[in-house]
């Protein structure tokens, strides 16, 4: 179901609109904690070792599926708050086809720098062989990644966060299923895990599409949509290069911090792991709110209503407060057990579990100022602001990464988790900064503001009071000049 997010009250649009989101994104991380859970229990501290070793490197694949398709989410809301279906549709066929052939492209890469990859974060000699073969099964399947996350990124650009929820459920449930016969019944080891993953996730992401070509077939337009356009393209690209740029910058960091674990040894390899993943879960529920916020930035801003975006941004916030306060309350009082999930080796539990319960206690208080930044980065996102959206992040990431390697000879372990919160702070600052300063409202919108005119949203007739108010030519609907049609 389509949802028109330029419409009704902010609170209840966005709550509607991120329950499915919330609930895909638990899903989402269940779906990459199953693995580790079901290595570490059944398979033994090497296994759960290797899937963290393999970590980093699977997300710098994560992050230039998601921050591709976070180009597509943000021009097809635009075009759909717009009205402006045809290129819509146009838009949706462009992502799809520029995707796939992303998707190709990096698998090739993946298969032939795995190894070389893996030296370069230090992985411990004894893990390196089952990690090898985790990795290579993972890459095997980056068309089928490419492939949800697209279908994803568009369902949500049309404002329809329930139907990627529904094949998330299945892909993680089925992953659950299939990871247990393939290590419990047909003892396959490590290969199992990988092996379960990637069908999994092909059959929920051919699912995916094929539920999004029908449904976009419904959409009736006053001419054939075109099969590709590179002027999309363009837009897309705009947006999505300085995502995959951020976040790819993100797994860089990741990549680099996860060498500096690498070197000290692989309980604490394996108690960051299960620490990581957990905070990981954290981090990335939370991001749905911001994540719903971004497409209904989007939309709003196409529609060119402003003081709607600002009101979404603030109910965003709240309820982004809530739930984090509830996340750091489970892990302060339950994250030790949390983290036992992971082992079911009682000599190595007790050791493993208080590595990871040491790095949820020192960052979790600090989740407080992600979810502040994660919304003000989502309206600077569903803005088209892509530099300072760039900028908030890489400045929280590359003090991350430098106190990380300054603190860790003094602190030790300790030194890489109070890495985080002080990036976390300054990242949030900058982020705040840049939403204040209103650089995500489109320079015809200021413009028009400051000559002293009001741009009525699209979807709206201005009042008696304001037409006697204006020029006769402001009281018509107003296209973005990018959307007008040729």
């Amino acid at each position: 179901m389509m949802t028109d997010m330029t419409k009704g009250s902010p609170f209840k649009i966005l709550l509607k609109f991120v329950l499915p989101l919330l609930l895909s994104m638990v899903f989402q991380q269940m779906y990459n904690l199953a693995d580790s859970v079901i290595a570490g229990r059944y398979l033994g501290v090497d296994a759960l070792a290797a899937t963290g070793a393999a970590y980093p490197i699977t997300v710098l694949f994560i992050a230039v599926a998601a921050g591709a398709s976070v180009g597509c989410s943000v021009v097809i809301s635009q075009l759909f708050g717009a009205h402006d279906t045809v290129r819509m549709r146009a838009a949706v066929n462009t992502a799809v086809i520029s995707l796939i052939t992303l998707s190709l492209v990096l698998t090739a890469a993946g298969q032939l720098t795995c190894p070389a990859l893996m030296r370069f974060i230090n992985t411990p000699k004894d893990i390196f062989e089952p990690t090898m073969v985790y990795l290579r099964i993972y890459i095997a399947g980056l068309l089928f990644l490419f492939l949800y996350n697209t279908a994803t990124a568009i369902f949500n650009g049309l404002g329809d966060s329930r139907t990627p929820l529904y094949f998330l459920a299945f892909s993680t449930t089925f992953n659950v299923i299939l990871d247990l016969l393939f290590v419990t019944t047909f003892d396959m080891g490590i290969a199992g895990v990988g092996w379960a993953t990637l069908i999994a996730q092909g059959i929920s992401s051919v699912l995916a599409v094929v539920t999004l070509i029908r449904r976009l077939a419904r959409i009736k337009t006053e001419r054939r949509p075109a099969r590709f356009d590179a002027h999309l393209l363009r837009r897309m690209s705009l947006i999505a290069i300085p995502s995959i740029c951020q976040q790819s910058f993100v797994s860089v960091g990741v990549f680099f911090v996860q060498g500096l674990v690498n070197s000290l040894g692989p309980f604490t390899v394996a108690g960051f792991s299960a620490a990581l993943k957990v905070s990981t879960f954290a981090l990335m529920v939370m991001n749905s709110l911001p994540n719903a916020l971004s497409s209904y930035a989007a939309q709003n801003i196409g529609a060119q209503d402003i003081p709607r975006v600002r009101q979404g941004i603030r109910a965003c916030i709240i309820m982004s407060e809530i739930v984090i306060c509830s996340i750091i309350a489970l892990f302060f009082f339950a994250g030790g057990s949390i983290l036992g999930l992971f082992l079911g080796d009682e000599v190595s539990v007790g050791t493993v579990t208080n590595i990871g319960v040491q790095y949820l206690l020192i960052v979790a208080p600090f989740y407080p100022l992600v979810g502040i930044k994660n919304c003000c980065d989502s309206v600077l996102r569903g803005g088209g602001a892509m530099g300072s959206f760039m900028l908030t992040t890489l400045a929280d990431l590359a003090l991350r990464v430098v106190l990380a390697y300054v603190l860790t000879p003094i602190c030790g372990f300790a030194g890489i988790c109070y890495a985080y919160p002080l990036g976390w702070m300054i990242g949030t600052s900058i982020s705040v900064v840049l939403y204040l300063s209103n650089i995500w409202i489109p320079k015809y919108i200021r413009q028009a503001e400051h000559r002293g005119f009001v741009l009525h949203p699209i979807h709206r007739k201005p009042s008696a009071a304001q037409q006697a108010e204006q020029p006769h030519s402001m009281h018509r609907p107003f296209r973005l000049p990018h959307v007008v049609k040729r």
